[in-house]
């Protein structure tokens, strides 16, 4: 355990951040496997929805710093590609 005042508090912000970015990145799988099973499905309308919802999740993370923006960009185009296979 620290001793210092600024290394126990570093460890405190840490933990915090660490719950917050945690509970984000669970978001965004959660949107993103929402997608994946409505294409599985095979449903084009909710497929559409949940890009929607997803690219917006996605979107969110990357402002908070959560992912690069390479990144997301990366899961939303691979998503509309999925989405976009439907016909």
């Amino acid at each position: 355990m620290a001793n210092i005042k600024s290394a126990k508090k570093r460890i405190l912000v840490t933990a915090t951040k660490t719950e917050r970015n945690k509970s984000i990145r669970s978001r965004v799988k959660t949107a993103i496997k929402k997608v994946e099973a409505a294409v599985a499905a095979g449903d084009k309308e909710a497929a559409q929805a949940a890009l929607a919802a997803a690219t917006s999740e996605i979107g969110k993370a990357e402002t908070k710093g959560v992912y690069h923006k390479n990144n997301a960009s990366r899961k939303v185009a691979r998503l509309a590609k999925l989405v976009n296979t439907l016909a």
